[in-house]
């Protein structure tokens, strides 16, 4: 069996009484696209940014690659090769598509923001920025304002932005939100390529993409994982069906 690259052990949060991960325990192996899906309400969004650093839990471990990551923040997880996407798109829509993915490059190097100046202008950082956009087929988008691409289009930046950033573990927080059928599909293509290269978390709604990619799944309900395991296996647990499937079908 393969590393866990991702160790969460008896993770808890709660706000004030309404605990919204329940004693959660979860590995994500190296090299695996893992999905995790649950109804709305199920937590999912708290358990990302606990995973991320943006919150912290109140209680258990969080293992990254072999570390006690539990009290680092976003940084420097992002440091240590833990990359995520937003449910909602986080892109400067003034910079270029390019100019995004240079500042991540240049951020990954150490380097402090330098928005006076064209980050894509300089030469390293223009390459490694023009090959994470290469990898998510958007290169001739380059020269665009972020904020004047399309919806699919500033999703797979944010993917490319991930990429700048040399991750072991891409986090993705629902990528296919608010896409249409063409994007999803893009964007399902585009994963899939990514998956045989990267160890990937994907939460995720649309239950097309996510038994179209995951190698397993998690489903979380109230806080808890009630069934972890390959993707047919969840589809047909019973108590899956009953509490999620069953009516997201």
């Amino acid at each position: 069996m393969r590393k866990a690259v991702l160790r969460l052990e008896g993770i808890e949060k709660s706000f004030a009484a309404l605990r919204v991960t329940d004693r959660l325990s979860l590995d994500v192996r190296e090299g695996e696209t893992h999905a995790i899906i649950g109804p709305n309400g199920a937590g999912k969004t708290t358990l990302i940014h606990q995973i991320s650093g943006a919150l912290a839990p109140d209680a258990g471990r969080i293992h990254f690659d072999g570390c006690d990551v539990t009290g680092l923040p976003m940084s420097a997880r992002a440091r240590l090769g833990l990359a995520r996407t937003f449910q909602i798109t986080h892109v400067l829509p003034s910079f270029t598509a390019l100019e995004n993915v240079a500042l991540a490059v240049q951020a990954r190097a150490g380097s402090s923001f330098r928005f006076w100046r064209a980050a894509a202008t300089e030469a390293p950082l223009n390459a490694a920025a023009l090959a994470a956009l290469a990898t998510v087929g958007i290169t001739a988008r380059a020269p665009i304002r972020a904020g004047a691409l399309s919806h699919g289009e500033k999703r797979l930046l944010e993917i490319a932005i991930a990429l700048a950033q040399a991750p072991k573990l891409l986090l993705l927080d629902e990528p296919m939100a608010g896409a249409g059928v063409q994007d999803t599909h893009r964007l399902v293509e585009t994963l899939g390529a990514l998956k045989r290269r990267y160890t990937i978390v994907l939460v995720e709604h649309d239950m097309q993409a996510v038994f179209a990619l995951a190698d397993r799944v998690s489903v979380l309900v109230e806080g808890r994982i009630i069934a972890t395991g390959a993707p047919q296996a969840v589809r047909n647990d019973p108590a899956v069906r009953a509490a999620y499937l069953g009516h997201a079908a």
